[in-house]
């Protein structure tokens, strides 16, 4: 039986959240709000886990219960990733799949996944956490969807409560295995009953509906090549009919289009659209073989997409036509894919990586204006936050959650970037953050994560990746 703890940690209290907080003295304040204002010595005081005030800092009260001098530093709202997969910081760049694509890739890989433990699930999910955390990111969704050996997906939810991090848990799962003509192993798929029955348990110990919550549960079979189309249906009416988002993964590449076609007579889009997997409470994973047929569905209903630069590329999965996207008004987020398909959990890095992406995929012609860093960011942030149904994170503004992240402009990888700071963060390299305030507790101080012990947290996951291994 799943393990249930006696009383959850609570969704928008610390035990040792300030009573009042100060960031004051930003070389630059960037809002995000309404007016996308970028505030010279700018300032923000938060009360409890809100946002009270934004403005110069001769505006705002000079004192709080804790103060955080940004001078020399760009402050801005924390970046929402929509698309993750914690465990396979585990199982970053295994040989055997570093030069394959998608389908090749997971075929390798399922077996050594089969092996995942409670402990390991628990430290993955606070190692990637820790990367994101580092890297710009207070607010993540993490795709889990295989449970061997015990693995629930409390698991990620406990470690994520440990940490501090704002947490969108999916609830994934794989029904269809190789011998009903899926590509995961048998050894991995679940019952369907037992699935929903599952997914329903988590949404109603976990789920949080509230302004400001830190977990909410998102309901997530895994792709229409390791689910049936019952299963699909059955879990667009769970989510439903608890009000919680659906994500899964769609369109990635073209032996995902292929498999569609031979199994459904359809594209993935029409796949999605038979099945009730449309809307303003659904967000799709890659969609990198999305036709216009495709995008233009998705802008009427509200349909979202997570965009995986890193992990595109990295699979020679191709270029998502994100600026197509854009321009149709469907709503578009940044998200760093799996650690073991991307191999980095950067958030900043893999912001940098959609703005250059879009603008190879344009040519030398309309390249260049393709995608700007002031855009980029608007899809970090507030991109992320309406894919995953949000309206309280993405910002800087009186009412949002207190989710701001501080980045000093004086290391070696912005120096002699004076003219545009904040272009700086996208354009230039940024290896952490000064600072990050996750519903206004600080979890990362002086660039260090300070809810826990990185270093011996890294050994442990290390230890457990190399048992994972076999090595």
């Amino acid at each position: 039986m799943p393990r249930v703890p006696s009383k959850p940690p609570s969704p928008r209290r610390h035990i040792d959240l300030v009573h009042t907080l100060l960031i004051r003295n930003a070389r630059l304040l960037v809002t995000m709000d309404a007016q996308r204002r970028e505030i010279v010595d700018g300032a923000v005081f938060v009360r409890d886990n809100i946002i009270e005030a934004v403005g110069a800092s001769v505006q705002l009260p000079a004192t709080a219960d804790e103060v955080i001098d940004a001078r020399g530093q760009i402050v801005m709202p924390g970046l929402v990733n929509t698309h993750h997969h914690f465990y396979q910081t585990l199982t970053r760049v295994v040989p055997a799949a570093q030069d394959a694509e998608l389908f090749t890739w997971l075929k390798t890989l399922y077996p050594i996944w089969a092996k995942l433990t409670p402990e390991m699930v628990r430290v993955s999910t606070q190692t990637a956490m820790a990367e994101l955390l580092l890297s710009g990111c207070t607010t993540s969704s993490d795709h889990l969807y295989i449970y061997p050996n015990g693995v629930t997906l409390d698991d990620s939810i406990e470690a994520a409560a440990e940490i501090g991090m704002r947490f969108h848990a999916a609830r994934g799962s794989m029904s269809v295995g190789a011998s009903a003509g899926g590509l995961p192993p048998d050894s991995v798929v679940e019952d369907e009953a037992a699935i929903l029955k599952d997914t329903q348990r988590l949404i109603e110990r976990w789920h949080d509906p509230a302004r400001h919550a830190m977990t909410r549960i998102v309901v997530a079979p895994c792709s229409p090549f390791s689910v049936s189309r019952e299963l699909m249906r059955d879990a667009a009416a769970l989510a439903r009919e608890h009000g919680v988002s659906l994500h899964t993964h769609l369109a990635e590449n073209d032996n995902d289009i292929a498999y569609t076609r031979e199994k459904f007579n359809c594209t993935p889009a029409e796949y999605a659209e038979s099945l009730g997997w449309l809307g303003p409470d659904v967000w799709h994973a890659h969609c990198v073989k999305l036709d216009a047929a495709g995008i233009e569905l998705f802008a009427r209903t509200g349909t979202g997409v997570a965009h995986c630069p890193g992990s595109n590329m990295r699979l020679a999965s191709g270029i998502a036509p994100i600026r197509a996207m854009r321009d149709a008004g469907v709503p578009v987020s940044i998200a760093v894919d799996g650690s073991a398909s991307n191999d980095s959990g950067h958030m900043l890095g893999e912001a940098r990586l959609a703005l250059l992406l879009q603008r190879v995929a344009h040519g030398p012609v309309k390249g260049p204006s393709a995608m700007t860093a002031r855009e980029v960011l608007e899809i970090a942030t507030l991109g992320g936050a309406q894919v995953l149904n949000r309206d309280d994170i993405g910002a800087l503004a009186p009412g949002m959650s207190a989710d701001i992240v501080c980045i000093p402009l004086d290391d070696i990888g912005t120096a002699g970037a004076l003219h545009d700071p904040l272009a700086a963060l996208f354009f230039c390299h940024v290896p952490r953050v000064q600072h990050s305030i996750v519903n206004g507790r600080a979890v990362v101080r002086d660039g260090k994560v300070v809810t826990l012990e990185l270093p011996l947290l890294i050994e442990r996951h290390n230890g457990l990746a190399a048992r994972l291994l076999g090595a």
